[in-house]
């Protein structure tokens, strides 16, 4: 057997831990900057920006992590990925600079607290926009000639990536509230209550448009989902995913403060199996596996020691600070 086979499954679980632990983290931080826009006052908002002020720009660390293991373990996909998206990668990550310079400007100048009020706003909700189009593009697959992309700049743009970009908003917003909710009272936890539940009815209807076109759109998806035994196998991802939409929507509306956080990224996560068990083992839909896009086995191996002792300390830092930011935010403390 190639020993290849031996480390092209650990890459892929770090690479697929990376980018859940960036969607779960960075997601809702980005969250909370979408709904921040819909803050009531100046103390909601100081509320809301406190909320995450220790901890939202170590959550970043996990799209750094995911795209460079990318480079170095698969560095055919990025070769054909990374050109295909060129533009909304662009956008999502000039966003992500404005929205932090957003962040701590808004401190500092408070002549222009308004425009820095805005500019985190609409930078969180681009830059989460442009992840929903990746995504999407990503979902539908790339025109591909040899081993390069060979589609135009703007393929990126269709019906389906406009839809993924859209869902991620209102999926991202869901992780937002959660996190209020648990990290708030009074005022600012019952608008995020609120919020929470609009935003959980438009993941769902995401979440069914997206399983229903998927399939009709790829026959190598619908054969995966529903010939036989696999409709079997894989039934219970729909309905687990069905029941913990009803469970959040109830913890949503009642006063427990962890279950709609916690129910919001089970959904993510049972979106993130439905999404592997549609496409794998292919890294390059429909082109490529795993196998076919990764590097040497002597790059993997070398570059696999260093992230096995760098990955564990990412892991207890990040567990570290928000432990030690554990508990409610109030207004007598603050980020300065």
């Amino acid at each position: 057997m190639n020993t290849v086979l031996d480390f092209v499954p650990i890459w892929t679980v770090i690479i697929g831990m990376g980018v859940f632990f960036y969607v779960m983290l960075d997601g809702f931080d980005l969250g909370v900057g979408m709904l921040y826009g819909f803050a009531p006052d100046t103390p909601s908002r100081n509320l809301i920006m406190n909320s995450v002020a220790p901890i939202w720009d170590g959550n970043e660390t996990w799209l750094v992590l995911g795209g460079v293991a990318l480079l170095a373990a698969f560095p055919l996909a990025f070769a054909i990925i990374i050109p295909a998206v060129y533009f909304p990668v662009l956008v999502m990550l000039l966003s992500l600079v404005f929205r932090g310079l957003a962040f701590e400007f808004r401190f500092r100048d408070s002549e222009h607290k308004t425009f820095w009020d805005h500019a985190f706003c609409y930078g969180s909700a681009s830059a989460t926009f442009a992840q929903g189009v990746v995504l999407g593009s990503f979902i539908q697959g790339f025109e591909v000639s040899g081993r390069t992309f060979s589609g135009s700049s703007f393929d990126f743009l269709t019906p389906f990536s406009i839809l993924t970009g859209i869902a991620l908003m209102f999926g991202y917003a869901l992780l937002g509230a959660g996190w209020l909710i648990l990290k708030t009272e009074g005022a600012v936890q019952a608008l995020a209550r609120r919020q929470g539940r609009i935003c959980l009815i438009g993941v769902v209807i995401a979440i069914g448009i997206v399983s229903l076109w998927t399939p009709f759109a790829s026959a190598e998806v619908a054969a995966r989902w529903f010939s036989f035994p696999n409709i079997i196998i894989f039934a219970p991802v729909p309905i687990a995913a069905l029941v913990v939409a009803f469970l959040t929507w109830r913890a949503l509306g009642s006063a427990r403060e962890a279950a709609p956080f916690i129910g919001a990224i089970c959904l993510f996560a049972l979106s993130y199996i439905g999404i592997a068990i549609s496409l794998f083992p292919m890294i390059v839909p429909y082109k490529y596996t795993l196998w076919d896009a990764a590097s040497s086995e002597a790059t993997q191996a070398f570059l696999l020691v260093g992230t096995l002792v760098l990955l564990p300390v990412v892991l207890m830092y990040t567990a570290w600070s928000y432990w030690v930011f554990r508990g409610k935010v109030r207004a007598n403390i603050g980020y300065h």
